[in-house]
C-alpha cells in the first residue's frame, strides 16, 4: 500500500516562518538574466581592485611597442619613397662622349631616343633597374653611329647624365651624294664624329645609283668593314678598296707594301678570305715568288695571277 505525503505548515523552514522574511521577486529585465548553467556576462564590480603598478608598466610596454612599431613602418616607409626618388630619372642629359670627337655633339638627338627607350620601358627610370645593354641596341637601331650609351653621373636628384661612344669608321664611301660609313664590326652609318677613313671605296662598277640600293647595299660596306678589321688583325693594311667594273658583288683591296692586289666575294665569309688571303701572302714570300693579283673568291682555291 502506498502512501502520500501531504504537505503542512510545519515543513516550511523556520526562517521563512518569520515575518520580517519577505521574498522580493527579482524584477525581469531585458538584459543580461541569471540563469542556471550559464555564464555571467556584462557584471561590473562595483568595488573595482586598484591596478598595480606592474599591470600599469605591462600595459604601458605594450603601447610603447605598438606606437613604436608604426613609427618604425612610416619611417620605412618614408626611407624606400626617398631612395627611390634619389634613383628616379626625371630628366635625361646627354652629357658627351667617351673619348675624343671633331664634330659638335647635338645632345638633343640623341636624349630623344634615350627617352623613347624610358617611356616604353618606364620601370627602368629607376636607375638601378636601367638595362644599359638593351637601351645601347635601342639607341643604335635609331641612330646607328652610336655604340654604347652609358649612363656615368648624376648632378640632380632627378636628372641622369649619359655618356654616347661613337663608332669610328675604318672604310668610306660616297654614293648618290651621300657619305656612308663603316666601322670595324661592319656596322653602316652616316654621321661620323670622327676623322675622314683611309680606306674610300671607289667604284668602277659603272653602275649608276639610280639602278638600284645594291650598289650602297649595308651588305657590301659591311663586308668591306670586316675585311679591313681582320686585315689588321693579321697585320695588313687596307689602303684602298674598289668596285671592279661589270659587278657590285665583288671587291679588291690593295695593302700596304704589298704589291698583289686581292680579290674578294661578299657572298663568302669575310674572315674566311682574309685568312686564305694571309696564307697565299706568306707562301708566295716564303717562295720568293710575286703576283698581280691573288684570287680567294672561291674556298679552298687561291689563285696566283
Amino acid at each position: 500500500m502506498i502512501k502520500f505525503r501531504t504537505t503542512s505548515k510545519h515543513d516550511t523552514p523556520r526562517r521563512r516562518l518569520s515575518s520580517e522574511y519577505v521574498r522580493t521577486p527579482t524584477p525581469a529585465t531585458s538584459g543580461n538574466q541569471f540563469r542556471r548553467n550559464q555564464t555571467l556576462s556584462g557584471v561590473k564590480r562595483a568595488d573595482a581592485e586598484p591596478v598595480s603598478e606592474r599591470a600599469k608598466m605591462h600595459a604601458l610596454a605594450r603601447r610603447r611597442r605598438h606606437v613604436g612599431a608604426i613609427f618604425s613602418l612610416v619611417l620605412a616607409i618614408i626611407i624606400i619613397l626617398a631612395v627611390l626618388l634619389s634613383q628616379f630619372t626625371g630628366r635625361v642629359i646627354v652629357a658627351g662622349s667617351s673619348s675624343a670627337v671633331t664634330r659638335t655633339l647635338q645632345p638633343a638627338l640623341y636624349e630623344k631616343a634615350i627617352n623613347e627607350y624610358l617611356s616604353i620601358h618606364p620601370v627602368e627610370r629607376l636607375r638601378f633597374a636601367l638595362n644599359q645593354t638593351a637601351l645601347s641596341s635601342y639607341v643604335s637601331g635609331i641612330l646607328p653611329e652610336v655604340a654604347q650609351v652609358a649612363l656615368t653621373s648624376t648632378d640632380n636628384i632627378v636628372e641622369s647624365n649619359f655618356t654616347l661612344s661613337f663608332r669610328q669608321p675604318v672604310a668610306g664611301w660616297q654614293i648618290n651624294g651621300h657619305q656612308y660609313y663603316v666601322d670595324a664590326t661592319g656596322v653602316v652609318f652616316q654621321d661620323n664624329y670622327y676623322g675622314t677613313p683611309a680606306v674610300q671605296i671607289i667604284d668602277q662598277s659603272g653602275v649608276s645609283p639610280e639602278q638600284g640600293t645594291i650598289v650602297a647595299s649595308a651588305r657590301l660596306l659591311s663586308f668591306v668593314g670586316r675585311v679591313v678589321a681582320l686585315s689588321g688583325q693579321g697585320s695588313y693594311s687596307v689602303t684602298q678598296a674598289t668596285l671592279p667594273s661589270g659587278t657590285t658583288r665583288q671587291i679588291e683591296i690593295q695593302l700596304k707594301d704589298v704589291q698583289p692586289r686581292v680579290k674578294l666575294s661578299i657572298d663568302r665569309g669575310a674572315g674566311e678570305q682574309v685568312e686564305d688571303m694571309i696564307r697565299s701572302l706568306n707562301y708566295l714570300k716564303s717562295q720568293g715568288k710575286s703576283a698581280q693579283y691573288i684570287d680567294v673568291r672561291v674556298s679552298g682555291r687561291a689563285v696566283y695571277l
